[in-house]
């Protein structure tokens, strides 16, 4: 980029000092972009100096560049095209850019809760029905990203760089969401690009901002070891997950790909042998400030994993401990997570068995205790049994999911899943990454 910079300097110092350019100075771009007068004093001589231009562009011969400027009705158009050639090739040269991304198509099906609440949609899903919120059990499935990845490295070795996204999908879900958007409605989204993250790397350090990972996030063991984090096409919402407990769901910092951010974050990621620990902060942006601090580590030996998670935030009910541990034994593979969201606990029990070289199966079952009367009164969802308006997630829920990798980076996905509110679910589709 400093090569490009140079001889833009170079060539626009031809338009501001002789006007017209009608001969060659002899020898050298430096000679070409000074003035005669200077010329005459020997000041372009410094150009060629070592001491001050160590690449030596000034001290290019000067045909490689006088066919740009015959003319002076040709000169600007032609110091346009130079420079704007030139400056991309610099930028070519100094960044790594990388453009990927995946996708997702299929169907879904949702039976309706037990808990009065069928057919009212909502997160997670109480299911759809047509006389109720207009949408029918059975829908599509679908989601586009695409992703940006550009880094630069400097002559130290600190890598810098970012991500931004591009993603649209459907809902299958219902609810208020869909009540108040158009675009829901119509079972579309059109493409939002995401905020973006920013980073630098050196070595096993990382320091990212903006739209961030996350602590909580990225504990290892949090998620499921299937291609969407949980049970079949895209989640199904992510119900055994120990974080999310009692309709408040996914309150903790993560990236986030279709633009609804709206803290913008911090984070330190060190990594060294097995070790791993994750550091994160964020503020909201609203009328009122409200913090999110978290923190991971990790450690994995032989063939496990464990790792550990704790946060704290300014948001209602949204402090968490978890602790996972995990194990992988070839074709099998098991793991165990626990989380207290503020005295909701939460249990996951979870195995994976390779079916030959191309097919996984995952089963899972999860448990949520139920919250207290105390918090309740304070204004706290309800999630107990047998209580009117309660949203019936107290209890056991399950789920089993069947992958088989066609090669390419294509798969299919399949899944069931049972809440605690007797909602069923199932999906099935493709999944592709590019």
């Amino acid at each position: 980029m400093e090569q490009g910079r140079e001889v833009l300097g170079c060539i626009a110092a031809l338009h501001v000092n002789d006007g017209r350019v009608n001969q060659h100075c002899g020898g050298t771009v430096a000679k070409v972009h000074h003035t005669a007068r200077h010329r005459r004093q020997g000041k372009w001589r410094c150009c060629n100096d070592e001491k001050f231009y160590a690449n030596k562009l000034h001290a290019l011969p000067d045909e490689l560049v006088w066919d740009l400027f015959q003319t002076e009705e040709n000169l600007m158009k032609k110091i346009l095209f130079a420079t704007t050639a030139l400056v991309a090739t610099a930028g070519v040269a100094a960044a790594d850019i990388t453009v990927g991304g995946n996708a997702r198509f299929g169907v879904g099906y949702s039976s309706g809760a037990e808990n009065g609440l069928a057919g009212t949609g909502g997160y997670p899903s109480n299911g759809n029905d047509r006389a109720v919120n207009g949408r029918s059990k059975t829908d599509i499935i679908s989601r586009f990203r695409l992703q940006f990845d550009a880094t630069s490295e400097t002559d130290g070795g600190v890598t810098i760089g970012g991500r931004v996204r591009a993603e649209a999908d459907n809902n299958i879900y219902g609810g208020a969401v869909a009540a108040n958007n158009a675009a829901f409605r119509s079972n579309a989204e059109v493409m939002l690009w995401s905020a973006p993250r920013l980073f630098a790397t050196y070595g096993g350090f990382t320091l990212g901002v903006g739209n961030i990972n996350g602590a909580v996030e990225s504990t290892p063991g949090l998620y499921l070891e299937t291609r969407s984090g949980g049970t079949g096409l895209d989640g199904s919402q992510y119900v055994g997950n120990v974080a999310n407990v009692n309709n408040n769901y996914f309150n903790w910092d993560y990236y986030d790909s279709d633009g609804n951010v709206s803290s913008n974050g911090v984070e330190a990621i060190y990594n060294i042998g097995g070790f791993g620990t994750h550091l994160s902060y964020s503020v909201s942006n609203g009328a009122v400030a409200q913090d999110v601090i978290a923190l991971n580590a990790s450690y994995k030996f032989n063939n496990f994993t464990v790792a550990a998670a704790v946060q704290r935030s300014d948001f209602a009910w949204a402090d968490k401990e978890v602790l996972t541990i995990k194990g992988d034994f070839g074709m099998f593979g098991a793991r165990l997570a626990y989380a207290n969201n503020e005295g909701i606990d939460k249990i996951l029990l979870a195995g994976t068995y390779d079916i030959g070289a191309a097919t996984k199966l995952v089963g899972w079952v999860a448990d949520e205790s139920a919250v207290s009367a105390a918090d309740v009164a304070l204004g706290r969802n309800d999630n107990r049994d047998g209580v009117a308006g309660s949203n019936a997630q107290e209890g056991t829920s399950f789920g089993i999911h069947l992958a088989h990798d066609l090669g390419g980076g294509v798969s299919l996905e399949t899944g069931y899943q049972r809440g605690s509110n007797k909602n069923d679910q199932f999906q099935a589709g493709v999944a592709f990454s590019f």
